[in-house]
């Protein structure tokens, strides 16, 4: 079996879905996709911690599918801007996850991975597949990727 890492922006992909279609990412949906007869080797949702308790409780539903919930504070700065992003943590576990996987599966539509995953390719010989709202995904991102999956209607609740 192939095995697999699967990284997810948790941030990118809430809102990509909110603003394209109104509705919310099916991550029981997806992880039965992404995982199809392969062996997961790491999976991990990156989120912002804003400490309320609709929040505690998605992040256990994702714990329960089987994913590594990952926190980062929720920084408000004092000129009332916000801060959190975990751009720079996915990629280093991507390419640590790299060394254990045989298919890195990214969800984000953040043209910034674009780099990442060319040298994932290229350097570690590895599949990855990105999954994205596409009409809000990069298209640098979407070619450097082996595999574009749309996330659709199919993927999506209600």
């Amino acid at each position: 079996m192939m095995k697999v890492a699967i990284l997810v922006d948790i941030q990118n992909v809430y809102y990509t879905t909110r603003e394209a279609y109104g509705r919310n990412f099916d991550y029981n949906k997806f992880w039965a996709q992404a995982t199809a007869n392969r062996d997961v080797v790491k999976a991990v949702c990156y989120a912002i911690d804003r400490g309320d308790k609709k929040q505690r409780e998605f992040q256990n539903i994702l714990r329960a599918i089987g994913f590594n919930v990952k926190l980062k504070p929720f920084i408000q700065r004092s000129d009332g801007s916000a801060k959190g992003d975990w751009d720079v943590g996915i990629a280093l576990d991507a390419m640590e996850y790299a060394e254990q996987a045989d298919v890195i599966v990214l969800v984000s539509g953040d043209g910034d991975f674009d780099l990442l995953v060319n040298k994932i390719r290229v350097k570690h010989g590895k599949k990855v597949e990105v999954y994205g709202v596409p009409q809000l995904t990069a298209a640098s991102l979407m070619s450097a990727a082996n595999e574009f999956i749309a996330i659709d209607n199919e993927l999506l609740l209600g």
